[in-house]
């Protein structure tokens, strides 16, 4: 099963494989590094969620 974070980033990756001037590459990179970003706190506040669930302390 493909994630969006995977099918974007692939995405991207063909897009940057076609000729490309110098605005529209920078453009795109900055994009995935902000995909790669956005998933990567998403990730972290899920397991930030999750813990804060399970912990006695909160209940």
């Amino acid at each position: 099963m493909v994630t969006r974070e995977d099918w974007m980033l692939h995405e991207i990756e063909n897009v940057l494989k076609e000729p490309l001037n110098y605005e529209e590459q920078a453009l795109l990179l900055s994009l995935k590094e902000v995909v790669q970003t956005q998933y990567h706190r998403l990730t972290i506040a899920e397991g930030e969620l999750d813990g804060t669930l399970w912990s006695p302390k909160n209940w």
